[in-house]
């Protein structure tokens, strides 16, 4: 099981899509779930716009922060996850974010206790997608980049994309020096090539997403699903990055072994 990091740049690269693009597509064992943290601290998108808005603001992160401060994170994470299954098997959980972004000065103490968590999720079969945004890579909520296994930096392959995603990973490598395992998603809505990318970020393209904005408000808005979603180039894509992405943990895992504290059991598990 595996903690993976998806964090962005300026613009709207694609984060969230992209992070729900891959719960949906995770593979999994029987037994086995996957679950996508949105911990981005300007502020969840999957409430309003995957969900819709039809849990208000009942589950997500800011409920843990008080839970946080009393030692209760354990038991009131599990609460405040949200099956995004029609069938309603709870192996596609989503933790929605913070309604608010003046909220994120009340999770300071939280994040750290978040990354611990994360790494002992796993021993209950849990994979964790973590939803960092454009800016949660660094500052407090950064803790969470630092003890993954892999931090996946989305941008699209436009010159001012990939700008900012070249000053971002370099303060990446600075932060989270060789511990996690990093690599791009490109989205493909540019003329940048994956060997030019590549060649000039000097850092491995995981994989390429074909930009599919009608399949994608699926993803970021909860729109209609079109004929044949499921099967569409853009799914499609997202089942093959999820085996390379689970490559990239096997590596990593060769190298360094289990990130944080892997022995820790997480309260209240179910």
């Amino acid at each position: 099981m595996a903690v993976i990091v998806l964090a962005g740049g300026l613009g709207a690269p694609g984060v969230t899509t992209t992070a729900m693009a891959l719960l949906l597509t995770w593979p999994l064992e029987t037994g086995h779930r996957v679950v996508l943290a949105e911990c981005d601290p300007d502020g969840g998108a999957i409430l309003p716009g995957a969900l819709q808005g039809t849990l208000s603001n009942t589950h997500g992160m800011r409920n843990l922060a008080l839970a946080g401060r009393q030692n209760q994170l354990g038991e009131a994470f599990w609460r405040q996850l949200v099956d995004v299954t029609d069938a309603g098997t709870r192996d596609r959980l989503v933790l929605p974010g913070l309604y608010d972004p003046a909220h994120a000065s009340s999770m300071g103490p939280v994040w750290d206790q978040l990354a611990h968590l994360f790494a002992g999720v796993e021993e209950h079969q849990h994979d964790v997608l973590v939803d960092l945004g454009r800016r949660g890579a660094f500052g407090p909520s950064g803790v969470l980049a630092q003890r993954a296994d892999v931090v996946l930096m989305v941008a699209q392959n436009t010159l001012r994309s990939l700008q900012s995603a070249e000053v971002r990973l370099t303060a990446l490598r600075e932060q989270v020096g060789n511990a996690p395992e990093i690599g791009l998603l490109l989205v493909d809505r540019g003329s940048f090539s994956r060997e030019e990318v590549q060649k000039h970020l000097k850092t491995d393209v995981v994989a390429t997403l074909p930009w599919r904005p009608v399949e994608a408000a699926v993803l970021s808005d909860g729109a209609s699903q079109p004929r044949k979603f499921e099967s569409s180039e853009l799914m499609r894509s997202a089942r093959t990055t999820t085996e390379k992405v689970l490559a990239m943990v096997a590596t990593r895992r060769a190298r360094l072994g289990p990130p944080g504290q892997s022995g820790r059991a997480v309260a209240g598990a179910r």
